[in-house]
């Protein structure tokens, strides 16, 4: 049985670990290609974690989330075009959403009155900006919903439809 740590700088992989009560070894065992020594380097910073293993540890630890964190924090591409993704409530995503989606409504207008010309000219600009940045919220509230979804499904409160 292996022993609890005691360490107060632990990175996100080992904090999700622990918090499903699992032991490096129990978790090398249900994830079969990632041996508990691995896992502790990974866990420690001494190599870098892979994709593939974040994958496996998100799914052993039931934390879809954690893909999100490799994506938008550490994958170089990732950090440049990935936002991070808070895990929220289902009322909260449903009223950002909507929220999102009203402004969009009102913006809708001045977004087809921009680019009926095909190109947007410097006095549109402000606006432009302005129409991108509701559609970059109403993008990440549907990510924020997605992982929702999935970490429900996860933790066996919903079923896939799939």
């Amino acid at each position: 049985m292996g022993r609890r740590s005691n360490k107060e700088d632990k990175s996100v992989y080992q904090e999700y670990r622990e918090s499903q009560g699992l032991t490096r070894e129990k978790a090398s065992e249900l994830m079969e290609f990632i041996s508990s020594a691995k896992l502790e380097k990974i866990e420690n910073g001494k190599v870098s974690v892979q994709p593939e293993d974040v994958i496996a540890m998100a799914r052993c630890y039931k934390t879809p989330e954690l893909c999100n964190y490799f994506c938008s924090q550490e994958c170089p591409i990732g950090r440049e075009n990935v936002p991070e993704i808070k895990v929220k409530d289902l009322a909260q995503i449903a009223v950002e959403t909507l929220n999102s989606l009203n402004r969009m409504n009102k913006e809708k207008d001045r977004l087809l009155e921009i680019v009926e010309d095909g190109r947007v000219t410097p006095d549109e600009y402000q606006d432009f900006f302005g129409i991108k940045k509701t559609l970059e919220k109403i993008a990440l509230s549907v990510d924020t919903l997605q992982l929702w979804v999935d970490k429900s499904i996860a933790e066996g409160h919903m079923v896939s439809a799939d």
